[in-house]
């Protein structure tokens, strides 16, 4: 190094950080506190309770997300610690957790929450605390909260296109069926004018309580109803119970249609493969994607958390919330929840799925998504893809 030249070197010093320069003088250190090399990130999710089998691997994508951004130099020269906490599929606990992770850890931003209930749960104490949060899940809509991101899709850009398609394709004869809460309701009440526009008729609609394993009533009215088709919005740890009971009911794959927004490769893996196959999904994000981008995504997470992993639509949402925050806090040069909420308006990014771009008024996002028809080895065969990004519509004239 010729004399003069000046380089940063940091050495850890009891939770403090030296900073400086190395002239031809030696080196001329310049404390600073840990914190003001580190940033903090909750990832709040359901690590145990019904909502486990779909949210754990969104914390391993949230996770490998800070690990890429981390090696590459942190966000504005601070490297993200993730603060991770267990939701526990309980509104109150989720509830509960925000405080924790906004006042006591003082985190800058929040990626989480999967159900809609635990959503709602966490947006007082948002509130309050001027909090921010990335919601990595598809949604029923009918929100808009200043202080939330939603980088999925809400339900009319995923439910009008699976049952525009349902009809078109496979039957005009549509069977409803989902857990009682919110999301379920709201998509079905969306779902029944477009399956009527599109020329369809809807001949049944149930509901299962949230968390129920029992479904015989449900399938004998199936059975009689005769439907070309089922829309499921069946949701959770039930569809392990709701696929098999219905592949011994004869009602499988080979010999009915059934399409769910809410069953993503991840889910196949938990209800089984063979009870899955065939069924349809429309989801925003597939693993099966030809793209250089989601292959090398792919790539990195089974070099990670290995061979055998399989990667569904919220994780690969999880994964860009980060990205999306990171993308905003260097356009605002700042980590102040406000300055990255107005930052965010018309942000794009190329993401695993293709370009996402946040809307310029509602916090969701424009996006493509896509049918895909369960195989044999727990992938999607994408059968449909939007032929554009579609806008956002959180709160359609129903």
């Amino acid at each position: 190094m010729k004399k003069g030249m000046s380089r940063r070197r940091f050495i850890e010093m009891g939770g403090l950080v030296a900073l400086g320069s190395v002239t031809g003088s030696g080196f001329i250190p310049r404390l600073v506190s840990a914190e003001e090399s580190t940033v903090k990130l909750g990832l709040l999710h359901s690590l145990s309770g019904t909502f486990a089998l779909a949210e754990v691997s969104m914390v391993d994508a949230e996770k490998m997300a800070i690990d890429e951004i981390n090696a590459s130099g942190g966000i504005l020269g601070r490297q993200i610690v993730p603060v991770v906490e267990d939701g526990a599929s309980e509104s109150p606990v989720f509830a509960e957790k925000i405080k924790k992770l906004l006042n006591r850890d003082k985190v800058a931003a929040v990626v989480g929450c999967y159900a809609s209930a635990h959503r709602k749960a966490v947006l007082p104490t948002l509130n309050r605390s001027k909090g921010l949060l990335y919601y990595p899940t598809y949604y029923e809509g009918q929100e808009e909260d200043a202080r939330v991101f939603y980088p999925s899709q809400e339900a009319t850009q995923s439910v009008m296109a699976a049952c525009n398609w349902l009809v078109k394709e496979r039957g005009k004869r549509i069977f409803l069926v989902g857990s009682d809460y919110i999301y379920p309701r709201t998509c079905n009440k969306i779902a029944k004018p477009t399956i009527a526009a599109a020329g369809g008729e809807v001949v049944g609609e149930d509901y299962i309580p949230l968390g129920n394993t029992e479904f015989t009533s449900i399938i004998n009215r199936i059975k009689a109803a005769k439907p070309d088709c089922i829309y499921s919005t069946v949701v959770g740890g039930s569809n392990v119970a709701f696929y098999k009971q219905l592949r011994a009911a004869g009602l499988d794959g080979k010999h009915q249609v059934l399409l769910s927004t809410v069953v993503s490769e991840n889910e196949v893996e938990g209800i089984g493969r063979a009870d899955a196959e065939g069924f349809y999904a429309c989801m925003g994000y597939f693993q099966s994607i030809d793209s250089p981008e989601n292959k090398t995504f792919v790539a990195d997470f089974k070099k990670k958390y290995g061979q055998d992993r399989v990667i569904g639509d919220p994780m690969e949402v999880a994964y860009n919330s980060v990205y999306l925050w990171k993308a905003a806090v260097e356009k605002a040069k700042s980590f102040d929840p406000d300055a990255v909420i107005a930052a965010s308006a018309g942000l794009e990014l190329k993401a695993p799925e293709g370009v996402v771009r946040i809307h310029e008024k509602n916090h969701h996002v424009w996006k493509k998504v896509r049918i895909g028809r369960a195989l044999a080895d727990g992938q999607f065969e994408i059968v449909w893809e939007s032929p554009s990004l579609i806008e956002p519509n959180p709160f359609p004239n129903i």
